[in-house]
């Protein structure tokens, strides 16, 4: 019988006869582990234990202990939603129920839900959960699949669609119910400790917006009750500090409909915006940046050559159209605009680097179910950044971009994860490139003695890159910043600059975002932080308290000849001393400052944190210089009086 050869994670290779699945690996290498086999990891996907393996492919074993053992889990469980929702509502017509990194969604259509409905529905799982009924595969021919699915045109479409060349259809039953489905699944229902129902949403069907509106149920499963009471209580910290409700709380932006995934900033969220950029613009100066600015609207023959338009356009993601028998777009991106100034000018080896950035608005088409708040927009502002160097100063210039964005990073509390992304199925450019760009990035890392997680093929179209990831308060984790290695676009693009020998050299360009864009990144500051800024960064960084409405004459005194360089309001309204500050703590207000007769005859202070610290009698120099050092050094909470 022939042979095949697999790879295992530590790079051995193990022999089988040809037509071998997942488990029968597994036992290959040991009995413990095939009897432990729940499914595999193949060439990067999930599969089934049965599923055959082919010659070459990489192999990876998922066991109870597994990262991937979650996933599994979480697939089994919704289909044990979709049979609780059916012996309740048996007119439902399921479409698609995939696992998500927190869960598990599923798409319906036929039946209105409520948050009572779900209530019922997950009584009804935690039965099947009891009842731990076994979850087996099996097989049907292409017709029988049909008649099945004869009064669900959904899952006819999907035999149609993603089926069409199988003959044999793979499906999973537990019980009385059954579903199309390519698997992996756990054994039985009773394998699910923790269960519960989260959400209803609309989705359009295939996310088709001319497609008909469906009810999505949102859950989630784990392997005890202990880890599902764990996440509903990280899952309520996140709602509290849910951006769009912090937002509109503290008036910092709005997303209105006539601008569906476009900011505005209100007063006080560009106050931050600002203080985020004049930040960024130091950083860029310490890193030898000049600033340019780029137009938002372009031709589109300015991506053509550097394969953005086909990637952009293809996806749906560019705004385009024509006008006069010529295509324009919204610019997705400023790599192109800043390789024309680059090219306008002629530059020696003595040269470069040199370097440009931007705080470049660029607009995507994401889809409208996708929209979410600041985190998902369409148009963006990226602190972009792009370098023009040689070969020879690859080493210099990522070492000193991952320095900055280190120190960046700090000033907001936040931890760092490095991840290296390799090449993909859509890059561009010889292998040798890519080989030589990949190793110049691991260079860098192992030279500051990062560590990072290796992603293969995970990197854009045009070279490998270093995505910085921060991990926030409470504990999660987000894609912020970039540094990309291109040695393609400079290629495409014809550009170039004179070497020592006089004659035309290929920069390199760098590609790097310190923050990435400026409405992610608030978004992700304003739910780390809770709304409780640094005082460096607060819209509001005092509020003055008159006991009296006789004290407010000293109070403006305070504002005008003391505190003028800082943000400072006065509460002048009629209220008790407590309900000021009671509503300034509500407002995240840093320092409060309380000021009645005995503060006004000494010329002095009563400073309040919003931490409820206080002390009386302060001079209000010394409030005022410890204010500047407390914002120069943009320290993470007040310090006044630790």
């Amino acid at each position: 019988m022939s042979q095949i050869t697999v790879v295992l994670p530590d790079g051995s290779e193990l022999e089988l006869e040809e037509g071998a699945t997942v488990e029968d690996a597994a036992f290959e290498i040991g009995p413990g582990l095939g009897r432990d086999t729940v499914a595999g990891v193949v060439d990067g996907d999930l599969v089934d234990k049965a599923s055959e393996l082919h010659d070459g492919a990489k192999l990876e074993i998922v066991t109870p202990s597994s990262d991937e053992y979650l996933d599994v889990l979480r697939h089994s469980a919704a289909h044990v939603f979709a049979q609780a929702l059916q012996r309740l509502y048996p007119e439902a017509r399921l479409t698609i129920g995939p696992w998500t990194d927190d869960g598990f969604y599923y798409d319906i259509y036929g039946v209105e839900l409520d948050e009572e409905d779900l209530a019922a529905i997950e009584d009804e799982a935690y039965d099947i959960i009891d009842e731990d009924l076994a979850i087996e595969r099996f097989e049907r021919d292409r017709e029988e699949a049909f008649e099945v699915y004869e009064d669900n045109r959904f899952k006819r479409e999907i035999l149609d669609d993603e089926a069409a060349d199988e003959e044999s259809i793979s499906f999973y039953e537990q019980g009385e119910f059954e579903d199309l489905c390519r698997g992996p699944h756990v054994e039985s229902t009773g394998e699910i400790g923790g269960f519960a129902l989260l959400s209803i949403s609309g989705a359009y069907w295939r996310g088709d917006e001319d497609n008909e509106m469906l009810t999505r149920v949102y859950g989630t499963a784990f392997e005890s009750e202990e880890e599902l009471e764990e996440f509903l209580e990280r899952r309520e910290e996140a709602e509290e500090r849910d951006h769009r409700k912090i937002g509109q709380e503290m008036d910092l932006f709005s997303i209105p409909d006539h601008s569906p995934g476009c900011a505005h900033y209100h007063p006080n969220g560009m106050t931050i915006r600002r203080e985020l950029e004049d930040y960024i613009r130091s950083k860029n100066d310490e890193l030898g940046y000049d600033e340019v600015w780029t137009p938002e609207l372009n031709k589109a023959e300015l991506w053509k050559p550097t394969g953005h338009y086909d990637t952009f356009k293809e996806a749906g993601e560019m705004f385009a159209w024509e006008q006069d028998d010529t295509e324009y777009g919204l610019k997705p991106m400023n790599c192109a605009n800043h390789a024309h100034v680059y090219d306008v000018h002629q530059y020696s080896y003595r040269d470069l680097p040199v370097r440009f950035s931007e705080f470049g608005t660029c607009y995507r088409n994401e889809q409208s179910g996708e929209l979410s708040g600041l985190l998902r927009v369409r148009g963006f502002t990226q602190d972009d950044g792009h370098a023009f160097i040689r070969k020879d100063q690859i080493r210099g210039e990522i070492l000193s971009v991952l320095d900055v964005i280190d120190d960046i990073y700090g000033h907001f509390d936040l931890d760092v994860q490095y991840k290296l992304e390799t090449k993909g199925d859509d890059a561009v450019g010889s292998d040798e490139i890519w080989e030589q760009a990949t190793g110049a990035l691991k260079d860098a890392l192992s030279s500051e003695g990062l560590d990072y997680d290796v992603e293969e093929g995970e990197a854009a179209f045009y070279g490998p890159k270093i995505g910085i990831n921060a991990v926030d308060a409470i504990g999660r984790e987000w894609t912020i910043g970039t540094v990309q290695l291109d040695f393609n676009i400079p290629e495409r693009l014809d550009l170039t600059y004179t070497g020592e020998d006089n004659e035309p050299h290929r920069p390199v360009m760098v590609h790097r975002a310190l923050l990435g864009t400026f409405e992610r990144f608030m978004g992700i500051i304003i739910e780390h932080f809770k709304g409780n800024f640094p005082t460096w960064l607060a819209p509001e960084q005092v509020r003055i308290l008159p006991v009296s409405d006789d004290n407010i004459g000293y109070a403006k005194q305070l504002q005008n000849r003391y505190l003028g360089d800082f943000r400072v309001e006065i509460e002048d309204r009629s209220w008790t001393v407590g309900k000021k500050i009671q509503q300034a703590h509500d407002d995240n207000v840093p320092y409060m400052l309380v000021v009645g007769d005995n503060e006004e005859e000494a010329g002095t202070i009563s400073v309040r944190d919003r931490e409820e610290r206080e002390r009386d009698d302060v001079n209000v120099e010394t409030f005022r210089d410890h204010l500047d050092a407390e914002i120069e050094a943009k320290a993470i909470e007040p310090t006044f009086l630790e």
